[in-house]
């Protein structure tokens, strides 16, 4: 039988394991360094939501010194109190006060100091919650919203004989603009052979809003691409779609689209004001593909058909195609400063031995590394063709 000096290492044994358990739980095993980081970006761009609220012209011009210190931390409160619900911004009021205001009481003679800094801090408490709570009721909404815009895009490339592709998305928050797809043709061509149809599109916007227009876009595309008409066709269809749709300019489109012949190899392209992707050519040659057109859904032709351009390019064993969104190319590290395609190109031009796959996770790699604990601001999304040999 074991006494209680023996027993008493092993129960503080178990104790630190329990901290420790505790503690991975709540960091996810992110190291102080990477958590410290995070909250950083974290605290960045929470003051840029709130500070987007404040004139701060004017408080430039009204106050000085520490006039101007006092002024600004109450303007970034009010604009903080004014994203709650009314009654929650009285709860905050409330609870500010107390924090801040001990009042005196006399009684029978004696001064009595009460401390209603604990009240002050459930009440705080309280918001939190309450916050937390309309937080994971939003984030499971997102969550199923997530789950049902990944039905509509491919979670795997089509197998398309002397092709390999690969794409890769991430959303700026749980749910993107961001469109991409790969598929064959439903109807063969004259030929008899199915074109093999590639687009990137990117709805202007983020989160939620853009994301259900990317849903109408996508069904508009598959209704387009389901008949016979050639791409050109398909391009004006999905223009007038978004033109009814895209609350006078507001919601306007981006996008690639390219139908390649599998046998003859040769790519038909249209870009809508989209990023020009690059075609790497087997010799490490880099072109641009620009010929089309502008967004989908500017009113800039209300009363004609918007005429976009097309462009054919005769495709090679060893050629590398990189669509991309402007997400990518944007992306800003700590210093604000852009990635930028003086980065992405020279990326791909040593990119000749490797599968799409490769090249595609060495770019996004690329960009990890470039943006550190910088919190991301747009959706990224790439799409990679190699033609092999």
């Amino acid at each position: 039988m074991s006494s209680p000096s023996n027993s008493l290492p092993v129960a503080k044994r178990s104790r630190a394991s329990r901290i420790r358990a505790f503690w991975a739980r709540v960091t996810e095993g992110f190291e102080l360094e990477q958590l410290w980081g995070q909250f950083l970006s974290e605290a960045k761009a929470s003051y840029g939501l709130y500070s987007a609220d404040v004139d701060w012209d004017e408080i430039k011009r009204e106050s000085r010194g520490a006039r101007r210190v006092f002024r600004s931390a109450w303007a970034l409160f009010q604009a903080m109190l004014m994203k709650l619900s009314p009654a929650r911004r009285v709860l905050l009021l409330i609870a500010v006060a107390l924090l801040i205001f001990q009042p005196d009481i006399q009684t029978g003679g004696h001064h009595v100091s009460v401390n209603f800094g604990v009240f002050g801090t459930m009440i705080l408490f309280l918001l939190l919650a309450l916050e937390l709570a309309d937080r994971v009721t939003m984030k499971r909404d997102l969550e199923i919203a997530r789950e049902i815009q990944q039905w509509l895009v491919p979670d795997k490339a089509p197998a398309v004989p002397g092709f390999d592709i690969s794409f890769a998305t991430r959303p700026q928050n749980t749910v993107a603009g961001d469109y991409y797809d790969a598929f064959l043709r439903p109807l063969p061509d004259a030929s008899g052979t199915q074109p093999l149809l590639v687009i990137v599109a990117d709805v202007a916007g983020k989160s939620v809003p853009a994301a259900l227009l990317m849903a109408t876009f996508q069904a508009s595309l598959k209704a387009l691409s389901s008949t016979s008409e050639p791409l050109e066709a398909v391009v004006s269809g999905l223009d007038r779609y978004a033109r009814a749709h895209s609350l006078d300019g507001r919601r306007f489109t981006t996008a690639f689209l390219a139908e390649i012949d599998p046998q003859t190899r040769q790519m038909r392209y249209t870009n809508a004001g989209h990023n020009d992707p690059i075609l790497r050519r087997a010799s490490g040659q880099i072109e641009r593909l620009r010929a089309g057109g502008p967004p989908f859904g500017l009113p800039l032709f209300s009363d004609s058909e918007v005429p976009y351009e097309s462009a054919a390019v005769q495709l090679q064993p060893g050629d590398l195609l990189f669509i991309f969104t402007d997400g990518l190319v944007e992306a800003v590290d700590e210093r604000g400063e852009e990635f930028g395609e003086s980065r992405l190109i020279p990326s791909l031009q040593t990119a000749a031995l490797e599968s799409a796959a490769g090249t595609l996770q060495r770019v996004m790699a690329d960009v990890n590394a470039f943006v550190g604990y910088a919190r991301q601001h747009d959706d990224i999304t790439c799409l990679v063709l190699r033609v092999n040999a």
